[in-house]
């Protein structure tokens, strides 16, 4: 193979590129997930190599590539990184190897040469997985139609091995506290992109912010039960679920636009919730604020006791996902949250409770509450009105 750019050694092409994508308005959110685990040469190695963490880059193979190539080599590993390939498809790989590894590098090689979109800057390299039929799944969807479709015996390695190898073993050799530390430093490096990205006017900032949520227009659904619920109608007289909800698994009703006074929030901090779930959670507050304008948030943390209660002005909504401070820990009890809204005399016009949904006790509430479960489909409240939002996967 012709060596390109012999004027730079590998490593220093790799740095190169990497400030070029921090410093590209596409890519700038993705600057705090790049800077995560380690990013070594390694002659040993074909192409390219992670653990979900850590990159290996073989010599010969970044010095074959061009600046555009290497640049898209380097977001392809990012992306297993942000979406935790190893972690969440583990179960795929043990089912069959190869076809896990070809679904999670048609799916990111998809979304990376979309999101181009022409320019150039990026260019998956020849030996890159590439095919459009795969536009719009995710990597378990990818998976089965391929698996589905392979004739008896064949154990789909014919696809080749890409442009990287996955280190789904080492993976594996991390301790869970390792694991647990990863997972919560990616998902506060995306939502630190979010910010970053959303401030810079960067053209990323959506698509980095549809990792952080469900893939479900929350700003619809929560027009929809504050519009309702502030119009003064009971439960009992919502009108007929809308019918663009339906398929995504929610049923809510059609409603009017109101405007919302003061607005509680509660978000369940207990043992059960991960970093994930919580800055899930988080990232849905700016669009409750953007979409109902209310003039006031109560922002309610709790496990068995309501442990921190924020409040926020309309003035000052802009920087609650930045000032806000979790707390909580414990054990699960929501009924915490009713009392403690009682004792406080607190009288919002709504209730939105965030939680996993392994509740035993839903509580006795004297507003509208609306529980948007995470993740957990088997749990039912035995009151208000329940969204139930599935774990994004990519």
């Amino acid at each position: 193979m012709l060596a390109l750019n012999q004027t730079l050694t590998a490593e220093q092409r790799l740095q190169k590129a990497v400030m070029s994508i921090m410093a590209h308005d596409k890519y700038v959110g993705l600057s705090s997930v790049l800077m995560i685990g380690d990013r070594t040469v390694d002659d040993t190695v074909p192409t390219a190599c992670t653990n979900g963490r850590d990159e290996m880059y073989g010599r010969a193979f970044v010095d074959g590539l061009n600046d555009a190539e290497l640049r898209f080599l380097i977001l392809h590993e990012c992306y297993h990184k942000m979406y935790q390939h190893l972690t969440t498809w583990k179960h795929l790989y043990k089912k069959n190897p190869p076809l896990a590894n070809v679904a999670c590098d048609f799916v990111i090689n998809v979304q990376l040469v979309d999101g181009d979109g022409g320019t150039g800057f990026i260019k998956m390299p020849d030996v890159g997985l590439f095919d459009e039929q795969y536009r719009g799944m995710d990597t378990a969807q990818v998976f089965h139609q391929i698996y589905d479709s392979l004739p008896e015996g064949d154990d789909g390695s014919g696809f080749g091995a890409g442009m990287d190898e996955h280190d789904w073993d080492g993976a594996e050799q991390l301790s869970e506290e390792e694991k647990g530390d990863l997972e919560r430093e990616v998902e506060e490096a995306i939502r630190q992109g979010v910010l970053v990205a959303g401030k810079l006017g960067s053209g990323g900032a959506r698509e980095l912010e549809a990792l952080l949520k469900p893939q479900i227009d929350w700003r619809d659904v929560l027009r929809e039960f504050i519009s309702t619920t502030c119009a003064g109608n009971d439960f009992s007289t919502w009108s007929r679920p809308n019918r663009k909800f339906i398929s995504a698994g929610v049923y809510m009703p059609s409603g009017i636009s109101q405007q919302v006074g003061e607005l509680v929030i509660a978000i369940d901090t207990s043992a059960s919730i991960g970093q994930r779930e919580l800055t899930t959670f988080l990232s849905e507050i700016k669009s409750v604020c953007d979409t109902v304008n209310p003039d006031r948030i109560r922002l309610l943390y709790w496990d068995t006791e309501v442990c921190a209660d924020e409040t926020y002005d309309h003035a000052e909504t802009d920087t609650l996902v930045q000032s806000t401070k979790p707390a909580g820990g414990g054990g699960t009890d929501v009924s915490c949250v009713s009392e403690y809204m009682t004792e406080h005399k607190i009288n919002p016009q709504a209730v939105i409770v965030f939680t996993d949904g392994y509740v035993y006790d839903w509580g006795t509430w004297t507003c509208p509450v609306l529980w948007t479960v995470y993740d957990n489909k088997q749990a039912k409240p035995d009151c208000g009105k329940t969204v139930h939002i599935a774990r994004n996967k990519l």
